[in-house]
């Protein structure tokens, strides 16, 4: 399986509302529950009046289009990143899922996978 690697820095925030958010960006996730609305943007894209933030994430996302009926890859993913204690933010999309972690562990991240056997570009 292969792993894409992001060449952007993140930033996942919590905004009061969507109006916040520049959606004419090419790289954002937004969340919205009862509880909140979870953005994660380039860091430069920030909205000024976030509620929340939390700067200095990486990323990487499983190359391809992933079928539903597949079970466990980010469970896999995760696991092998828990063994080796390096925490993650996940964002799936319809097509794949995105793995966030933090930018002082994330050439150790990508090793680490490699090692296990995903390939890495």
């Amino acid at each position: 399986m292969e792993l894409k690697r992001i060449a952007y820095e993140l930033t996942v925030c919590k905004v009061a509302d969507v109006s916040d958010i520049d959606m004419t960006t090419d790289f954002y996730f937004i969340g919205k529950t009862d509880e909140e609305i979870s953005l994660v943007c380039k860091t430069e894209d920030t909205p000024s009046n976030t509620i929340d933030r939390d700067d200095g994430w990486r990323c990487f996302h499983i190359q391809g289009i992933l079928d539903f009926s597949l079970i466990g890859i980010l469970s896999k993913l995760s696991g092998i990143l828990a063994q080796h204690k390096i925490g993650i933010f996940a964002v799936s999309t319809y097509n794949t899922d995105y793995i966030l972690v933090k930018e002082e562990n994330y050439d150790k991240a990508l090793d680490v996978l490699a090692l296990e056997g995903y390939t890495v570009v």
